[in-house]
Parts: C-alpha cells; structure tokens; sequence
C-alpha cells in the first residue's frame, strides 16, 4: 500500500473532518452560558438521540446472538462521558486557547499509554516528541500559574489523558460497534450529570448550544474520528488532533474576542511540532 492510496487518503479526510466538527464544542461551551453539568447534560441527550438513530439504521449489522452492550463499551463508554466532562468543565474554567493546546497532545499521550498497557514499542523520535511536548504544555500552564485558569489546565489534562486512553482502546478493538459504543457513553454522561443540572438556567441559549453540539457537530465528529483508523494507520489518523487547536481557538476568537496568549501560541507552536515530529513519517 502506497501513502496515497485511495483508502489511506479515506482514513485522512475522515480524521481531518471529525476533528474539525469536534473543534467546535468550545464555541457551544461559550455560547451556552450554562455551567459543565447542565451543558453536558443537554448535550448527552441530544448525542443519545442522534447517535442513537445511526444504531438502529445499522442494526442489520449487529451478528445474531451478540449482547446489545459488552462489557468493553461500557469500558470505552465510561471513558467517553468522563472525558467529555472533564473537557467542558475545563473550558468553563479555562481559556479556550489553553485548553485546545493541550488537546493536541493526545496522539503523544496515546503513544505513551499503548507503551504501558499493550507494550508497543515508542521510536526514539517519539520518546523525543512526548518530552517536548511536556515542554510545550507546560509554557501554556505557566501563564496560568497563580491565576483561577490553572484548575482549567489541570481538568484539560486529565480529559486528554482519558481521550488517549480511548485511542488506545479504539487501536485494540478495531471492531467495536463505534456507534452503539458512543451511545452507551452519552446515556453514562446523561445519567451522571442529571443530578447536577441547574434547570433554572437552562433557556434557549443553552438549549440552541446543547442542540447544536449533541444533535449535530460533537457526535459527527465522534464518529468520523473513530472510523478513520479502519482505513489509516493510527499514527497517521493521530496526526490531525490538531485541528482541533487551531479551529477551536479561532472559532472562539472571532466569536467572542478571546484572544490567545503568546505563551499559548507558543505552546501550540511546540505541541504541533511534537505532533508532526512523532506521526510524520521522513
């Protein structure tokens, strides 16, 4: 197989494309006003829905006899909706700019789980990109030091290490049912997050977010992200996470003024590079 054969180039444009619509959670964050509970309830319910309508037109596909939910979509669902959550109360406490940045860390710290758990070997040149990509997070955090943004960063770092942890999963389990799986994490979500929801808030600003990102962008861009390791190499797939820094930020900039700060463009600059350095190949 060639790097430009047909299905390879597949597995790029649904990588590049579902990060792309994934991007835009930030803005719908922004836009609602509401606090991480009640947004990712409203979310939850809508992916339920969506997600949920993908399932049934494909249950033609589900083998006769297999179980409705495994155990191991209730491992990856879990994942999902913990990541998803840590992901909105991170931006509602931290500077878009900063968290995306550390987003785009995933495929390194993928690289770094699927070393532990499944004993794959890391290349010298990755080994080199995750330790710059230390660098490159921590001049984003360093501008937050002693500032209410630091537990942002914080929460942002903890999401993309449950993001990559689903990577590695989804690496393992080619053939996970993607959208059974993603609907059993957005019922998980709902029903965490139910307790907390702050009903008095909710109006038609953050029911126009919820819509847009449960019904349409965020579970668009779940799916087309999960499926294009079927066509492309992971690593070669890991590469585009990326976008969603630069589209979230710039989404968030024109939308609502948020301006990113130099030592978070600077950590973008060094995040990206590691990126490119660990998934590109010479």
């Amino acid at each position: 197989m060639t790097d430009h054969h047909p299905r390879r180039r597949l597995g790029w444009l649904l990588a590049a494309l579902g990060m792309l619509f994934v991007s835009t959670d930030a803005f719908f964050v922004r836009l609602s006003e509401v606090d991480a509970w009640t947004l990712g309830f409203l979310m939850a319910c809508g992916s339920v829905i969506s997600l949920g309508g993908v399932a049934v037109a494909r249950r033609a596909d589900v083998p006769p006899g297999a179980p409705l939910v495994s155990p191991m979509m209730l491992v990856i669902g879990g994942l999902n909706a913990m990541t998803q959550m840590l992901f909105i109360t991170a931006v509602t406490r931290s500077e878009v700019s900063n968290v995306v940045v550390i987003v785009a860390a995933a495929p390194l710290f993928a690289a770094l789980i699927a070393w532990v758990a499944l004993r794959e070997r890391t290349e010298p040149r990755v080994a080199a990109a995750i330790a710059l990509t230390t660098v490159g997070i921590g001049s984003v955090m360093a501008g937050s030091l002693g500032t209410p943004t630091l537990d942002g960063d914080l929460i942002a770092v903890l999401a993309i290490l449950g993001f990559a942890a689903t990577i590695v999963i989804w690496r393992r389990h080619p053939d996970l049912d993607r959208p059974r799986t993603l609907v059993v994490g957005s019922v998980i979500m709902a029903a965490g997050s139910a307790p907390f929801v702050d009903w008095s808030a909710i109006d038609s600003r953050a029911l126009l977010a919820g819509a847009g990102m449960g019904l349409i962008f965020n579970p668009t861009g779940r799916m087309l992200y999960s499926s294009a390791p079927r066509f492309a190499p992971a690593s070669e797939v890991a590469v585009f996470a990326p976008v969603e820094t630069v589209a979230a930020t710039v989404w968030v900039w024109v939308a609502f003024g948020e301006q990113p700060a130099l030592t978070t463009v600077l950590g973008g600059v060094i995040v990206i590079s590691s990126v490119m350095l660990a998934t590109i190949r010479r």
